[in-house]
């Protein structure tokens, strides 16, 4: 027999066998159901979940050579000569000195101004700030400059609309519709909390325990609660619905809404070591906690001449629990163990009350259910390792574990490793703890972590390599991975280049918006339907079935070389920029404006002469508006106009 040591191998044979022992669809208990494709989402499409760790880091190693350039490329270093700032330098370039792999260099002041600035405030920089930053001889200009957009309100701004990404930030779900008033409360506030650097954990405590009407601001965190909303089934549905969305967004744990359904055994057995210990009533003992939660009518909302007309409140009952007594709705049936279904109908039920899996931890008798569960989830050692591994997911572009809801607790730690054939699943495991512990260190500080993230080495490379870069050093972290931008980006981008600045008007707001970033949810600006169409082509999905991505298409470049959210502001005419470089009879120095305006950056010695030949052939000062015309428009078509790297 050949022994197996080709890595990618094994897990094909793995996987191989598992599915045709899932085939034989043999329970292991009477307690166990009969394993179909019908009941499993796994079964009808197996790749989708275990190639999703492959395709996240395929498509970073896509978009890095994408940004290549050959008269760019930079030379690849040793890491030995890459300065550690902090405990994240140590276990990033450490590894790749153990494993004798190159590092990229530390990026140029123009590279790593642009990639910061979007990353930490969605905007992109000015010709002034590109001129200030690259001429400072400060040693420290860097941990200066971010210390500067982390106080901003574009700060606010983009942390907001992540967060708002985060909690489904929505007026009207397939599930449930909490109006625009719900939608604009929940919104602000999370803006608030932004704002106010509440903790990371007080944001996910008040979410999860909120009570109160979704059309205030100060109660707008029950509209995460109303997510939870589930028709066309029992009550059940609903705190199992809640218990689905609140493990994955806070804990990483997506396998849950598998659980709710099924034992993990015969369903989770190579997707997740944790997973396929799991039992479904485990965890509806976790989503007991929420069976006392009640989503009701305001008493106004037939009025419509009330502020809470249409609304919701969110309340908990003195008494109840999860019963297990039902054989209708989103769900298997959920009968006591043992049980069986004669005539649509439990043989025997019972009912559940609340357990928090690890520790074991029960609510006090007193105690709030949905409270009790918000303090186990926030001290959830899974909590710390959620959000320390979805901010490095959005700082670096490819999660320690990607995808970011597929966290494995057994997999994880690695003082205590998983048996054969499992491996720990983060890329660097200690550095995973590291950060973890960290966040928990300085009380789930947002502005404190990712101020810790960016000012690391292992952020400030250059996302270009050089020929020498190869698939599999992806994982470990040797370059930066470029981005595409969020439509919202992008449209903020040519608006702060152009200097046109739109006024959205958005239902019940105090005032007109003018960067897409600052708008509350996918919908907006409904105002305006054409830009609407404009930024719904870069996939920023509808925060409820539809997933925002960075997948590319024919579409998003059509559009910026078509739409009119470019067109009409790249005139003359129109644009407060445009029309002084047109005034500016110095060619040089319009050709480099231009390219600090839109890219960032000086041009090359060839971007410059092509640019310069385009000028000079202009015969009149319209004919040369024309052509100042062209080259904004040709900028904002170039490749890295669309990408942070």
């Amino acid at each position: 027999m050949r022994l197996l040591t080709n890595p990618l191998l094994k897990a094909v044979l793995f996987t191989g066998a598992a599915l045709a022992i899932l085939s034989l669809r043999i329970p292991a208990s009477a307690d166990d159901k009969v394993v179909t494709a019908a009941d499993c989402s796994f079964l009808v499409q197996p790749d989708e979940f275990l190639l999703s760790q492959s395709r996240a880091r395929q498509a970073a190693h896509t978009r890095a050579s994408k940004l290549e350039r050959p008269a760019q490329r930079a030379s690849s270093v040793d890491p030995a000569s890459i300065p550690r700032r902090n405990f994240i330098d140590e276990e990033i370039f450490g590894r790749l000195q153990s494993m004798q792999v190159r590092s990229a260099p530390l990026a140029g002041d123009d590279e790593f101004l642009r990639r910061v600035m979007l990353d930490l405030t969605g905007r992109i920089p000015s010709p002034e700030d590109v001129r200030a930053f690259v001429s400072s001889a400060d040693p420290d200009k860097r941990a200066a400059l971010i210390d500067k957009l982390i106080a901003s309100p574009e700060f606010v701004d983009k942390w907001a609309w992540w967060f708002a990404d985060l909690l489904q930030v929505n007026a009207t779900a397939s599930n449930v519709n909490r109006q625009i008033n719900g939608r604009n409360a929940f919104y602000q506030w999370i803006k608030v909390q932004v704002a106010e650097n509440t903790s990371i954990g007080g944001i996910a405590y008040q979410a999860v325990s909120a009570s109160g009407s979704n059309y205030l601001m100060e109660s707008g965190a029950v509209n995460f609660v109303i997510n939870s909303t589930t028709p066309m089934g029992p009550i059940q549905d609903q705190y199992d619905t809640m218990l689905a969305k609140t493990a994955s967004a806070f804990l990483g744990l997506g396998y849950y809404d598998c659980l709710l359904c099924h034992n993990g055994r015969g369903h989770l057995d190579q997707l997740s070591l944790w997973g396929r210990s799991g039992t479904r009533i485990g965890a509806q003992r976790m989503a007991a906690f929420f069976s006392r939660q009640q989503i009701s009518n305001h008493p106004a909302i037939r009025d419509n001449s009330s502020f809470y007309f249409n609304s919701l409140v969110v309340t908990d009952r003195d008494s109840g629990d999860y019963a297990l007594n039902t054989t209708n709705g989103n769900r298997p049936p959920r009968c006591a163990p043992g049980a069986s279904v004669v005539n649509n109908r439990c043989t025997t039920t019972m009912n559940l009350e609340p357990e928090y899996q690890s520790p074991g931890a029960k609510p006090g008798s007193s105690q709030n259910w949905r409270e009790a569960f918000a303090g186990n989830m926030v001290a959830d050692p899974m909590f710390a390792r959620n959000f320390a591994n979805r901010f490095w997911r959005e700082l670096f572009n490819l999660g320690l574990v990607d995808p970011v809801d597929a966290m494995d607790p057994a997999r994880l730690d690695p003082g205590s490793p998983p048996p054969d054939p499992w491996t720990l699943q983060a890329t660097h495991p200690a550095l995973l703890e590291k950060l973890a512990q960290e966040l928990r260190n300085n009380g789930y500080n947002l502005r404190g972590f990712l101020k810790l993230l960016v000012n690391s080495s292992a952020y400030q490379i250059s996302s270009r390599y050089g020929p020498d870069w190869k698939y599999e050093y992806t994982p470990l972290f040797a370059r930066h991975y470029p981005r595409r931008l969020e439509g919202e980006e992008i449209h903020d981008a040519i608006t702060k280049a152009t200097g046109v600045m739109p006024a959205y008007t958005v239902q019940n707001f105090p005032a007109p918006v003018n960067w897409a970033l600052q708008l509350p949810d996918p919908s907006e600006p409904r105002s305006s339907g054409a830009v609407v169409t404009f930024l719904s082509a870069f996939v920023r999905g509808n925060r409820d079935s539809q997933q925002r991505s960075q997948a590319g298409s024919i579409l998003q470049q059509l559009n910026l070389m078509n739409d009119n959210t470019v067109l009409s502001r790249n005139k003359v005419g129109a644009s407060p920029a445009l029309r002084a470089l047109a005034a500016n009879t110095n060619n040089p120095a319009v050709v480099e404006e231009m390219f600090l305006l839109f890219l960032g950056r000086k041009p090359s010695d060839l971007e410059r002469n092509e640019s310069l030949g385009l000028l000079s052939r202009a015969a009149s000062q319209d004919a040369r508006n024309t052509a100042i015309e062209d080259l904004a428009w040709a900028l904002m078509n170039k490749v890295e106009f669309m990408f942070s790297y």
